[in-house]
């Protein structure tokens, strides 16, 4: 028999000993996936959480959900790198987990799904076979580097000329620390470098800085700083667990941009992570700047999601709108093979 319960406390549901230690650090490795993180977007990013949990037996599965109004979405934001269904045994729990969610919701929208552990494919037959309407489409990539046993000299020789040249003639000129634990004062200085970088305002600082400081309380953090003539210029924010080395956030100042002090930097962490940490794999998180390319050797879709009942009165100009793309798009594929 499964047993299927919501939570919007999230402080409550520490009481739930079975559902906290299934969201906790010994079964979820990476930081994306655990209930800490759904705490930290809901406290300092105004999220409104909404738990889905299917039980039976010993196995569970969670659906990490936010939103109200009828219109869920994934409990996820421009800080995630990914989002899926986190489930001990998918089979019959996810099904169990749509089913239910028909009574909650007239819509579910979930983006970022990972294919590679067939999170996508799940969920889409999940909500398929339990009367949902559902529409798949890529909406991000992901660009990783899978370190396949090298050195960071091995993988260096791999990258493109250019940027190994410009590594060649800058490094000399700024100096890199790689600290594995939160200093208070580097941080200070990265807030400083990103506020007069490229990057857009930051989302969530606090966010941000709470996450730092609690990877590196656990040893996870790598935080990078590049200096010029003293004074801090580019600044990483890395994690590393599991073999999987992650990076979230960089920044350097434009006006420094002539020494390059971001790609020097970049460099300092890859070595760290690659003969240090020796990590297996780098995850540059999601977007297709054309930087990524330089450092990374893999790309991996992310997918979106999108799930309706059809009996909502309120899905159907959204629906209506889907058909006539779909259509136009068919018409235009056939026009073009004809």
């Amino acid at each position: 028999m499964v047993q299927v319960d919501y939570h919007r406390d999230l402080k409550q549901v520490q009481s739930d000993g079975q559902l906290t230690a299934w969201l906790s650090e010994s079964n979820q490795r990476a930081p994306f996936d655990r209930l800490v993180w759904f705490a930290g977007l809901t406290e300092h990013c105004g999220l409104t959480p909404l738990i889905a949990v299917a039980r039976e037996g010993n196995d569970i599965a969670a659906l990490p959900l936010q939103g109200e109004g009828g219109h869920l979405h994934a409990l996820s934001n421009w800080y995630t790198f990914r989002y899926r269904p986190l489930a001990s045994r998918p089979d019959g729990l996810l099904e169990a987990l749509a089913r239910d969610l028909a009574g909650k919701a007239r819509r579910v929208t979930l983006c970022g799904l990972p294919e590679e552990d067939r999170s996508a494919s799940r969920l889409e037959a999940a909500f398929r076979n339990t009367g949902w309407l559902v529409r798949r489409e890529v909406c991000d990539s992901n660009h990783i580097l899978p370190v396949d046993g090298r050195s960071y000299e091995q993988y260096l020789v791999s990258r493109p000329g250019k940027l190994r040249t410009t590594l060649k003639r800058k490094s000399g000129k700024v100096e890199t620390r790689v600290l594995e634990h939160f200093d208070a004062e580097v941080w200070n200085a990265y807030e400083s470098i990103y506020a007069e970088s490229w990057k857009p305002e930051e989302g969530s600082p606090a966010f941000l800085r709470a996450f730092a400081e609690a990877e590196g309380r656990a040893g996870r953090l790598r935080l990078g700083i590049a200096l010029a003539e003293g004074a801090p210029v580019a600044a990483q924010m890395w994690t590393v667990e599991h073999g999987t080395a992650w990076i979230h956030k960089l920044a350097h100042r434009e006006t420094a941009k002539p020494l390059s002090p971001g790609s020097v930097l970049s460099a300092a962490l890859f070595r760290h992570v690659i003969d240090v940490d020796r990590v297996d794999l780098v995850d540059f998180g999601t977007g297709d700047d054309p930087y990524k390319r330089d450092w990374m050797e893999v790309v991996r879709p992310r997918y979106r999601l999108d799930m309706f009942r059809a009996g909502s009165p309120r899905n159907w100009p959204t629906l209506g709108r889907v058909l006539l793309r779909a259509g136009a798009q068919y018409l235009a594929a056939t026009a073009k093979r004809g």
